[in-house]
């Protein structure tokens, strides 16, 4: 069986390997549109920040590595036409168009980054040093340009993750950073306000401007740098970085027949399969299954991607997996503290027909007569009607487990567990590390409290 894989990242490499353990005697091709096949895109900010010196620690195998696997890699294959009749696909390279013909086919084509409409986007780019940040030549690029500037501010517009990863990795590399977010708070997607002023405070006590509910208009140049205009002020920088989001790259999909939704992401069932025969899809240019919604949902996140990326592996190759679903599990690293979340918000339970109560409370990491205890502030939703959890929002120091923590409740809110069976979770302890009621259990007793 001939299996060709549009896409090197995360769903594209998870695919492959999988269809090559699945199906050893099958033909595995890997059409890679750059030059860096399995490249860590979430490790960047730690590549720019200095933390992962070499950018070629990114890669979690080389191409070498996958080959010996026994898949044919091609990188630099820009796929520009897939013809579902004759089950072929036509590439573009350096050395002009090749063909590959196809049993089935998998599309991992990723997302692309989101362009708001601000003035001056549309001419100015990175010789300008206006610079998105999606791909690993961007990267490259960035940071040659802010050596080459000798960068000393940057405006970020965004503050998503890689907002705010940008924000602190760029801090620490010595060059001051300001933040405009359109929206009320920072991480808008991920926290409530409650929380969301939290992270702002702690990227301004390491000296990050932060201005959120600011809608950029302008970027343009200003003498030998750049100015960066809203309704509510103006700021100097070196270099922008536009980090709003991202949307699906399905416009391969598109042209090749594949349904799409509403919102540009391929329509994918549990099987990973698209509405075309023999194709299938995965990764952060398909629409996702949540455990929680009744609806599927877009959620680019590379552990998805990998999990996606598997099944469509695994059923191309002749397998009848099915993808679980996810419940949006996060985390990241700000300075000194750690946000996490998973599940749904109060005002995204209210919108999928949920019956919301949502409780702040917080509770220590570990035992408070050990040295060295921290608070952590979670925000519990539950469905006041059935006691379900529905989500969980965390913030405390880095090193007080909140990734461990959030994960469990992840656990919990997937196997539709109450909030009250929280309590019944037989959690590790010792002092050093944590309590008998641990904090995920302290948080839960509030929210039963409070019901």
């Amino acid at each position: 069986m001939r299996i060709l894989v549009v896409g090197g990242s995360d769903a594209g490499i998870s695919a492959s390997l999988r269809a090559r353990e699945y199906a050893p005697d099958s033909t595995v091709t890997m059409l890679v549109a750059d030059s860096y096949p399995n490249f860590s895109i979430c490790g960047i900010p730690y590549h720019l920040s200095g933390e992962v010196a070499d950018w070629r620690n990114l890669a979690h195998r080389t191409a070498a590595d996958i080959e010996a696997t026994g898949i044919d890699v091609r990188i630099n294959h820009t796929v520009t036409a897939v013809d579902p009749t004759t089950k072929s696909v036509t590439a573009s390279t350096t050395d002009g168009q090749v063909e590959f013909e196809y049993d089935r086919l998998v599309i991992g084509t990723g997302a692309e980054p989101v362009r708001p409409p601000i003035g001056g986007l549309d001419h100015l780019g990175p010789a300008d040093g206006v610079h998105l940040l999606h791909t690993m030549d961007e990267a490259r690029g960035l940071d040659e340009d802010l050596r080459q500037r000798d960068a000393r501010q940057v405006v970020i517009i965004g503050a998503g993750y890689i907002g705010i990863e940008m924000a602190e990795a760029l801090t620490n590399r010595g060059i001051g950073v300001t933040v405009l977010e359109r929206l009320d708070g920072v991480l808008p997607r991920t926290l409530d306000q409650q929380l969301a002023d939290e992270i702002t405070a702690e990227l301004e006590a390491h000296g990050v401007e932060v201005r959120c509910g600011t809608t950029v208009t302008e970027v343009r140049r200003d003498g030998a740098g750049l100015a960066v205009v809203a309704g509510d002020g103006k700021w100097s920088a070196d270099a922008v970085l536009v980090v709003s989001g991202v949307t699906p790259n399905s416009e391969l999909a598109a042209a090749t027949g594949v349904q799409l939704n509403a919102h540009g992401a391929i329509v994918v069932d549990r099987h990973m399969r698209t509405s075309v025969p023999d194709i299938w899809a995965a990764g952060d240019c398909v629409h996702t299954h949540h455990a929680l919604l009744t609806e599927p949902t877009y959620v680019p996140l590379g552990t998805t991607a990998h999990k996606q990326g598997r099944v469509a592996g695994e059923n191309a190759a002749g397998g009848q997996k099915e993808f679980a679903g996810i419940v949006g599990t996060q985390v990241v690293r700000v300075f000194d503290r750690v946000v996490a979340a998973t599940g749904l918000r109060d005002i995204e339970a209210t919108v999928a027909g949920y019956t919301p109560l949502t409780v702040q409370s917080t509770a220590d990491d570990h035992k408070r007569y050990y040295p060295g205890a921290t608070p952590i502030q979670i925000r519990l939703t539950g469905d006041q009607s059935t006691g379900r959890l529905l989500g969980a929002e965390l913030v405390g120091t880095h090193g007080a487990e909140i990734a461990k923590r959030v994960d469990t409740y992840a656990v919990a809110v997937q196997n539709g567990l109450a909030v009250e069976q929280i309590l019944d979770l037989d959690l590790s302890y010792t002092p050093p590390l944590g309590s008998p009621w641990d904090a995920i259990q302290l948080a839960a007793q509030s929210w039963l409290a409070a019901r």
